[in-house]
């Protein structure tokens, strides 16, 4: 079921669970209006900026993924109305953002930099002992 009313992250912490649940949600708006409307996202190659090009994204991922893991949020790194932000999926993969502190109240993705993969120590992943 899709959610018409998509309140704003209380703490800066807050929009990695609120991204989980609107994502296994199927909610493309809910996740849309986790950004701020020019707010960019990369996720590898694409680089989708402002709220258009993120809900295309979206719509696609959601099209082709059904289920999104919990993901350990780690503690936001805060200045001022700005916060960065890290969620670590269960296989180790990082995304980090920077949020800003709405006028209103609550807080929204500005940058958002998903799927950082881990470095392998050396000889692992390369074929190599």
């Amino acid at each position: 079921m899709i959610r018409h009313d998509h309140p704003l992250a209380q703490e800066p912490e807050d929009l990695a669970r609120l991204f989980n649940e609107r994502a296994n949600a199927g909610d493309v708006e809910g996740l849309v209006a986790l950004y701020e409307p020019e707010a960019v996202l990369a996720a590898g190659a694409v680089v989708a900026e402002g709220h258009e090009a993120i809900r295309r994204f979206y719509t696609d991922l959601l099209a082709r993924k059904s289920e999104f893991p919990s993901v350990e949020t780690l503690p936001a790194i805060r200045n001022g109305a700005l916060a960065m932000t890290f969620a670590r999926s269960p296989n180790g993969v990082l995304s980090v953002e920077t949020a800003r502190r709405q006028e209103g109240g609550g807080w929204r993705w500005v940058i958002d930099q998903l799927k950082i993969k881990p470095l392998m120590p050396e000889g692992q992943g390369t074929g190599t002992r």
